[in-house]
């Protein structure tokens, strides 16, 4: 671990007692996560507090980011603004959701390689322009959510005799699929915005149109696309779920129900018949709990993959 001056993510730091500004920093990221992502908040809240810390910081991090470019008069310039203001080193830090990330990357070995990425994937939203194929796609959610699995292994640990590059490949895909089930439960909201997320070869294969999603459109068409979508993204679970076991022990917990719940909300995009249009699909508070014994199972009974060779995930390039 890299340690600096700074070491707020211990467990029963000081500083964190006695620095109100780091106070206000690490609160201003629990709202965020509170606000924006229960399920996220229920996953990390099964983390040690150090890591539990940081990977929040993180994730209020990308969210500061993602409401950036959401906002409709944010400009190229303005993005560019705001990557300076996160090169920043923590003492220089006035905002504090990037205070509370400027520490994480001065404690642990972050690869700021997949902090520009991130970056770059969410500028794709600035301008946004419609992805022609899965492959597009697949680059976009690497981007947005793969870097930021990529940014988390640091901070989570590894098992012993685990390097990065045997476990980033199942990081990618599951981050890929998150991200795939977030635009599968937000497509309504998306639309209202202008934006189509689905590949436009995936809408020709169902005779459908960028207009008919903008447009609310909702028929067997629409429904036959999102059970196409919904199997590929169940499958890039699947595929994720034996890198779990390639994480130190006390991160399995908590990767785990990120992934089984995410899964959850799949479930419930079926649940409500793919009117993801008019409805939200979620989890409960209730149903998260009432996982819990699910999800710590599945954790301990699965098996670590047969090779550690490392795997190259090769849809991401380019």
């Amino acid at each position: 671990m890299k340690r600096g001056v700074n070491m707020p993510f211990t467990s029963g730091s000081q500083s964190i007692r006695t620095s109100p500004r780091l106070q206000a920093a690490l609160t201003a990221t629990e709202e965020v996560i509170r606000k924006h992502s229960r399920t996220f908040f229920f996953a990390t809240s099964l983390l040690p507090f150090p890591e539990r810390l940081a990977i929040r910081s993180l994730y209020a991090f990308c969210r500061a980011s993602d409401d950036l470019v959401d906002c409709a008069n944010t400009t190229p310039a303005d993005l560019e603004a705001w990557r300076a203001r996160v090169n920043l080193p923590s003492e220089q830090q006035t905002d504090p959701i990037l205070l509370s990330w400027a520490l994480v990357r001065e404690q642990y070995p972050i690869d700021r390689q997949y902090e520009g990425e991130l970056l770059d994937g969410i500028a794709m939203d600035l301008s946004f322009r419609p992805y022609p194929t899965w492959e597009t796609l697949q680059h976009y959610c690497y981007r947005v959510a793969a870097t930021v699995g990529l940014l988390s292994i640091p901070v989570i640990g590894l098992a012993p005799g685990v390097t990065f590059e045997q476990a980033a490949p199942y990081a990618i895909r599951l981050g890929i699929a998150l991200q795939l089930t977030n635009i599968l439960r937000d497509v309504g909201e998306d639309a209202d915005r202008g934006r189509v997320y689905f590949p436009l070869e995936d809408l020709a294969r169902f005779h459908l149109s960028m207009k008919d999603i903008l447009n609310h459109v909702y028929d067997e068409r629409f429904i036959a696309l999102m059970q196409f979508e919904i199997r590929r993204t169940r499958q890039l679970f699947e595929e994720s779920l034996p890198g779990i076991t390639l994480l130190s022990r006390v991160a399995r917990p908590a990767v785990g129900a990120a992934s089984l719940l995410y899964r959850a909300i799949l479930d419930e995009i079926e649940a409500i018949h793919y009117q993801v249009h008019e409805k939200r699909a979620h989890t409960s508070a209730w149903k998260k709990i009432s996982m819990l014994p699910k999800i710590l199972y599945c954790v301990s009974t699965l098996e670590r993959p047969s090779s550690l060779h490392p795997a190259r995930f090769p849809e991401t390039a380019g």
